[in-house]
């Protein structure tokens, strides 16, 4: 396919261009284009100095029939969001940059605009089916274009604005758009989107924007604000595989102190419910701060030892 199109995009290639193109020996290159002309592609040989492989006529061959919207879908999947193989997203790389100019555009912008975060924000549940506007808000970032965004914010009031489409990312089963506005960069939930009206206008898009970078800044600000108390802690080596298991993102792992311990910074949003989880941790930690953490894991400790302390252990019966 990549060949052919190859063909369809110049006048007339050689085995070593083809070779050089798409990361070949000259050798494939060579029995590719024969199996073309097996496969009944009109495509010759012109032999000698200035030769090389021709379409009989110019030849335009639909390879696979697709629409434009089908065939930007496909390329989705030589992006950071797929999960195909990398000799997969390799091969589709190869064909985006067979293909003529005004469709390798948006094919390479349909491979780096979409993000997929599989990490939920707190509770777990059930996927819904994605967002009636996901598709409309897609091809206006792939093609690059503003859109006036009607929304609903969470007290429910809508607002009509016209923004800059950056990226989409899936976060969980929730989606989002990424993009920048007159008060500057912006996070709209897909599901609150009420329309879409795509302009003629440009979208102005920074140098240097990666979307996987913005999003993971994104996401940082809002866990910050979702957790915004901070446990200060030392860690004993050892332990820092277990905090990173219960705590996964929350966790903020510092520099050694002269003791050998790491200096660790848990994130949580209430100092009972953060001091439970920390209690069972004290063979790794000592919590260094804040006061109301330490007063909570000292009032947990006097439960546990007026509940267990007095009871002596008696060993088991054969019976027990």
């Amino acid at each position: 396919m990549a060949i052919l199109l190859l063909l369809q995009q110049r006048e007339q290639v050689t085995a070593a261009e083809v070779a050089r193109e798409l990361e070949i020996s000259e050798r494939t290159a060579r029995r590719d284009l024969d199996a073309l002309g097996t496969a009944g592609v009109p495509v010759y040989s012109v032999q000698g100095r200035g030769g090389g492989w021709r379409l009989v006529g110019g030849a335009r061959t639909d390879l696979s029939g697709l629409t434009a919207s089908e065939a930007r879908a496909l390329f989705l999947v030589a992006g950071p969001a797929s999960a195909v193989t990398p000799t997969v997203k390799a091969a589709l790389r190869k064909l985006v940059h067979a293909l003529p100019e005004p469709f390798r555009a948006q094919a390479e912008a349909a491979s780096s605009s979409l993000v997929v975060d599989p990490q939920r924000w707190g509770s777990s549940g059930f996927a819904p089916r994605p967002p009636r506007l996901l598709d409309a808000l897609q091809d206006a970032v792939i093609r690059g274009v503003q859109v006036r965004l009607g929304y609903v914010d969470r007290e429910r009031t809508e607002t009509t604005r016209t923004v800059h489409p950056l990226g989409i990312v899936a976060k969980g089963p929730s989606w989002y758009l990424v993009a920048h506005t007159e008060s500057g960069r912006r996070t709209f939930r897909i599901d609150r989107v009420s329309s879409v009206d795509p302009t003629a206008d440009p979208v102005h898009r920074p140098e240097d924007f990666d979307l996987a970078e913005s999003w993971r800044e994104i996401a940082d600000e809002v866990e910050r604000k979702r957790t915004p108390l901070e446990v200060r802690a030392m860690c004993v080596p050892h332990g820092i595989a277990v905090l990173r298991m219960g705590f996964g993102a929350r966790l903020e792992v510092g520099g050694s102190t002269t003791d050998g311990r790491i200096e660790v910074v848990i994130r949580g949003n209430d100092e009972h419910i953060l001091a439970g989880e920390l209690a069972g941790l004290i063979e790794y930690l000592e919590v260094t701060g804040p006061p109301g953490v330490r007063d909570q894991l000292a009032a947990i400790g006097t439960v546990l030892v007026g509940r267990y302390g007095s009871q002596r252990q008696r060993p088991l019966t054969a019976e027990q």
